[in-house]
């Protein structure tokens, strides 16, 4: 992913909502001061905390209350549906004003839908997560039991990304809640408006010793990733991805890093070439390919090369009639990206690739606005940019491979990937892929579903990432499985205590031999 360069037991009233504590306040004042009484002085609003006195606000306010109720982490989840249903379209509008475009309905499905999906889940499975786990005990040390209890953590940093600014600061948010912690969000400075509207609407919600955000630039995600937390998720690139952990290493804290790379797509032998190119394409066109799980290349038989060129060129001219006035087609995020992007087509035409772009009606696309045409490079080399780094724009390199075991051979040649995806129907080369390959996810006959699928984790592996959230293994994450030993009060452990005699001799070579 391309990101920024910066880096309760409690009384029910402690989770009620801002709104909730404001309007019974003023219904006090207006219960004890009379009408007009001049004597009343407006509350002044509370000073803004800077991030290391909001930490230590949340921390002490863990301490103090405990672990949340089952009760009061489905009020914090039903406060994150109605924060992100009540303003999907303050969402959406957001997101598109720091685009330049982005189609609304793709804010909709990836932001909302996406976030809301997690949400869900979480509501539907808290109990049974946040249920004792009894584990099996050494017979030598019966009559006792022994348990593994989910505890929070207390306080988790998240640090999001431009490219879906909501669903990844609110996704992994709903499973540190779930798991009963606090949160600290720092959204990327790439998306202004988006990050001032999640600063607002989460502050209606939750007071700020529950979740905080923190716009802002550079120094304040650096600030950020220095700040103890007891865990911090870092959404973004490989390279920031490496700083993050560096500086989070200085106060232990343990990791969630969702990072990127290029996510390789096969098209096997007996699968329809048209069918496939209308899923790839799909897939890498959803906000004109600025997805950490975008299909970042595709390899095809080399007798399908042709075809599948042709037949990419045509379900692009069916989704994308027209470019530049198209709402549903997304500018990319902003002159540098768009730069790099024409950088990448410069160098691999100068290193003998094909360029075909796709600019169905033949518009003059206005540079101004950012809408890069689609575009496939066939036959790049490996020296040229498109092969080399994670693309994160609406450019589609095809290769060819001879058999299936060279396309197995040229993924596993490559850092372990965050997705891949394979087209075939064939049972055989399926299971060959899915054993012979490692990757953060896998979606077959299919791009992107498998972050879409509410009980499946996500995450990636090596240099794609470390750790999962999503599901139970989101609350997994954010929580310490804490191990328990209930000793019997009938129990033979005075055996193993010094003084030894001839009981313990006669113990252990039962147990482990003379």
């Amino acid at each position: 992913m391309t990101t920024s360069s910066e880096i309760e037991k409690a009384p029910e009233p402690k989770t009620e909502s801002k709104e909730e504590r404001e309007g019974e306040k003023k219904g006090e004042a207006k219960a004890d001061a009379p009408k007009g009484d001049a004597t009343k002085k407006p509350v002044a609003p509370e000073k803004e905390l800077t991030m290391q006195e909001t930490l230590a606000r949340m921390r002490t306010a863990f301490r103090k209350v405990g672990a949340p109720s089952y009760e009061q982490r489905m009020h914090a989840l039903d406060r994150m549906e109605k924060m992100i249903l009540g303003h999907k379209h303050d969402i959406a509008k957001a997101i598109s004003e720091d685009f330049g475009n982005r189609s609304k309905h793709e804010s909709l499905l990836a932001e909302v839908f996406i976030t809301h999906g997690a949400i869900k889940h979480a509501r539907e499975h808290l109990r049974e997560w946040m249920e004792v786990e009894p584990r099996d005990t050494n017979l030598v040390f019966m009559p006792a039991r022994v348990e593994l209890m989910p505890q929070p953590l207390g306080v988790v940093g998240i640090i999001a990304p431009w490219n879906y600014p909501v669903q990844l600061a609110l996704s992994p948010l709903a499973a540190v809640l779930a798991a009963g912690n606090r949160a600290m969000i720092k959204p990327s400075e790439l998306v202004p408006a988006t990050s001032e509207l999640l600063k607002k609407i989460v502050a209606e919600h939750f007071d700020r010793d529950e979740v905080a955000v923190f716009p802002g630039g550079v120094e304040v995600g650096a600030e950020f990733a220095k700040l103890a937390f007891d865990h911090l998720v870092f959404t973004g690139s490989t390279r920031v991805g490496k700083i993050v952990m560096r500086a989070a290493a200085e106060n232990l804290v343990p990791v969630t890093l969702e990072l990127g790379g290029k996510s390789p797509t096969i098209v096997g032998e007996d699968f329809s070439v048209q069918d496939a190119a209308t899923t790839i394409v799909n897939g890498k066109l959803f906000n004109a390919g600025q997805t950490c799980i975008a299909p970042d290349y595709v390899m095809v038989p080399k007798a399908k090369l042709e075809p599948f060129v042709e037949a990419c060129k045509s379900a692009i001219a069916k989704m994308y009639p027209r470019l530049a006035d198209n709402g549903d087609y997304t500018s990319i995020v902003n002159t540098q990206h768009y730069d790099r992007l024409k950088g990448y087509l410069a160098d691999a035409k100068e290193k003998g690739a094909k360029i075909v772009e796709v600019n169905p009606a033949g518009e003059k696309l206005d540079e101004a606005k950012r809408k890069l045409a689609p575009t496939l490079v066939v036959s790049p080399g490996e020296d040229t940019t498109v092969m080399q780094e994670e693309i994160f724009g609406p450019i589609l390199p095809i290769k060819t491979y001879d058999k299936l075991e060279d396309a197995i051979d040229y993924v596993n040649d490559h850092p372990r990937p965050l997705a891949l995806y394979f087209f075939s129907h064939d049972a055989e080369q399926i299971d060959e892929v899915l054993d012979r390959t490692v990757s953060g996810g896998v979606s077959i006959n299919a791009t992107m579903m498998h972050i879409a699928q509410d009980d499946l984790p996500f995450g990636g592996v090596g240099p794609s990432g470390m750790g999962h959230y999503h599901a139970k293994e989101g609350f997994d994450s954010f929580s310490k499985k804490k191990p328990v030993f209930y000793q019997g009060r009938i129990n033979g452990s005075a055996i193993m205590r010094p003084p030894y005699g001839k009981a313990i001799d006669f113990l252990m070579g039962l147990l482990i031999g003379k």
